[in-house]
């Protein structure tokens, strides 16, 4: 009947659980983020309850209900081993779950039984509680969803690991996701100029409690190493090499601590293992790729080029790249990393697909397409020899307000290609007119007006500076 159906609704929106989570589709490739479950299944049993869940929604996301049910008995079979003891507290997710997927299936008497499950559980727990309950465990469960679905989730994932410490400051679990979030959020940060609290304290709290978490142990390495304290870093990573030599989670992270060192063909070796062990991992993909360019890079500037060897380079390089972007079509810098490798190889029709391609799609963020720019401005500039396509392209840049890398970037790049031209004797009033946009677009009034001026000067006709002078004093 439609009233219980509408009740119902009403009890399933107050459960805790993924799909009360905003957990968004459009975020996420769900063919990626199931392999990346699925691996994650396999090397890390003491997660196995919340990776089910996880995989069950993800099933459901890929309307496949029944799969769904499947990987919900199996999270249930790893509550019964893992947790003897509290069969009831640690289901409440698994149950929400199951409540959510039967609606979804039209089997509401299955989907009321599940709800009264988690109501009389929340009852039994606490006297004030209906099917809502504030328990540390949910919000970590919720803070490693957020985490699987990307960077628009990561601070309500450090809100939700925050709550689990209140209650438990010392489990090592919240402090491990704690600990990751915060790196993650210091890493997107840099890149995107915004401020953040450093991650190291709570990466060194995270390894004290979990002395043999690989994974936590890697991501303070690659933290000190930024921090020019790599051979510090180095200990953790050939400590962690000895706990789990074969955890292709940790592998990935070591890599990268070799490519970043400059210790590439330590970082391929290691790669190639890890790809062996979890051949469909995107970021191991990726991160071969950014491998297999270094080199390339590397043996172009050296004084003979063997070009045999750089042209299986990038073969290599862009097999791995466009795998990358066929399974996760919204990674979006390996768009740029794909064009460069096509314009090294000089394929430079190929490259200037993949960066028309990419600057059409919406789901960008502005850091992302800031960054674009600043790769295709080069790629016009350094292979296609065209300066004026260039300095279109880093003042498209400009014109996105936010500040990041990638707009820093550019404006170093437009402003010393003008500058160049224009002390060389060769600007005419069109470069110093463009000076005079680059510095009205940085905010800088009053040499944007020194500019416009210089341009009125030389080409006294010219209404579009006119009126950008006008406007301009009109603003000050």
């Amino acid at each position: 009947s439609t009233i219980s159906k509408n009740s119902l609704k009403t009890s399933l929106l107050q459960l805790e659980c993924h799909f009360t989570w905003t957990l968004l589709k459009q975020h996420v490739s769900l063919e990626a983020l199931e392999e990346t479950v699925v691996d994650h299944i396999k090397y890390v049993i003491e997660y196995n309850i919340v990776d089910y869940n996880m995989l069950s929604y993800v099933c459901h996301l890929k309307n496949s209900n029944e799969e769904a049910l499947r990987n919900l008995k199996k999270a249930e079979e790893a509550i019964q081993k893992h947790h003897p003891g509290e069969i009831a507290r640690r289901s409440l997710v698994t149950w929400g779950n199951y409540a959510w997927i039967y609606y979804h299936m039209q089997r509401y008497e299955e989907a009321q039984i599940y709800v009264s499950k988690v109501k009389n559980t929340c009852k039994n727990l606490s006297s004030t509680a209906h099917g809502k309950i504030q328990l540390p465990e949910i919000y970590a469960e919720q803070g490693w969803a957020l985490l699987r679905f990307g960077n628009n989730y990561w601070e309500r994932a450090e809100n939700c690991f925050e709550n689990a410490l209140k209650s438990e400051p010392d489990n090592p679990d919240f402090n491990a996701g704690y600990a990751i979030t915060m790196y993650r959020l210091e890493n997107f940060a840099d890149r995107y100029c915004e401020e953040r609290r450093p991650c190291l304290k709570a990466l060194e709290r995270a390894v004290e409690l979990n002395p043999r978490n690989t994974t936590i142990m890697a991501l303070l390495a690659l933290q000190l190493q930024q921090l020019k304290r790599g051979d510090e870093g180095e200990r953790y990573i050939e400590e962690a090499l000895q706990i789990a030599p074969d955890f292709p989670v940790f592998l990935r992270y070591a890599a990268n601590f070799y490519r970043r060192k400059g210790e590439v063909d330590k970082a391929v070796e290691i790669l190639e293992k890890a790809l062996a062990l979890t051949p469909k991992s995107i970021s191991l993909h990726h991160q071969l790729g950014l491998c297999y360019k270094f080199k390339i890079l590397q043996l172009k500037r050296a004084r003979y080029t063997p070009q045999e060897e750089v042209e299986n380079l990038i073969q290599l390089a862009i097999f791995h790249f466009k795998t990358v972007i066929e399974k996760k079509p919204i990674f979006f810098s390996a768009y740029s990393d794909l064009a460069n490798t096509y314009a090294l190889g000089k394929r430079y029709e190929e490259a200037e697909e993949i960066f028309q391609e990419v600057l059409q799609r919406n789901e960008l963020s502005c850091g992302e397409k800031q960054e674009i720019y600043f790769h295709y401005g080069n790629f016009q500039h350094l292979h296609m020899k065209s300066e004026s396509k260039a300095i279109k392209n880093y003042i498209e840049c400009l014109k996105i307000k936010k500040d990041s890398y990638g707009r820093k970037k550019c404006r170093e790049a437009v402003e010393t290609l003008l500058k160049k031209k224009i002390k060389s004797g060769l600007g005419d009033a069109t470069d110093i007119g463009t000076l005079g946009l680059v510095h009205n677009l940085n905010g800088e009034k009053q040499k944007a007006i020194e500019c416009y001026e210089k341009a009125i000067a030389l080409d006294p006709n010219n209404e579009e500076y006119q009126n950008a002078l006008s406007d301009l004093q009109l603003s000050i």
